[in-house]
């Protein structure tokens, strides 16, 4: 194999990984998850109880596809080089269950998220990311309390 084709194994890989980072949400299959991160993934920020790594992960997923059960991310831009990829993408759904103790509301959601992965050549290591969440809580009509 040249070193060319070996790139381009090793981006879309990498790629694949994130591609299923994205489905664990849509797809609503949280063992995706074992396919796009390294079991000592650091997901930074933490949400609050999340623990780490993608068991740490998939009880927050799970909470997510009950709250949202057409949950879907759509990907606008995804920029790659090998090692890293960034990610401008949409999370949409409806909020017909309880979130961070918000009763189900039954209007939708539109939120946008920017996050940066780091990769090993075939799993995610570690995401910075940032979602606007003061939009969501404004489009449902609710705060979470402290």
């Amino acid at each position: 194999m040249s070193e060319t084709q070996a790139l381009n194994q090793r981006l879309q890989t990498e790629r694949t990984a994130v591609e299923n980072l994205y489905r664990a949400f849509s797809d609503k299959n949280p063992d995706l998850l074992d396919l796009a991160v390294t079991q000592d993934w650091d997901d930074i920020p933490l949400a609050p109880g999340q623990g780490p790594g993608p068991e740490g992960f998939k009880p927050l997923l799970a909470s997510f596809i009950a709250a949202f059960p057409d949950i879907n991310i759509i990907v606008h831009d995804m920029l790659q080089e090998p090692g890293k990829i960034a990610v401008r993408a949409e999370i949409t759904g409806t909020h017909q269950g309880e979130f961070m103790g918000m009763a189900p509301t039954g209007r939708r959601i539109s939120v946008r998220l920017h996050e940066f992965h780091l990769l090993n050549g075939e799993r995610v290591t570690t995401t910075w990311h940032m979602e606007d969440w003061f939009a969501m809580f404004q489009q449902i009509g609710q705060f979470p309390t402290l």
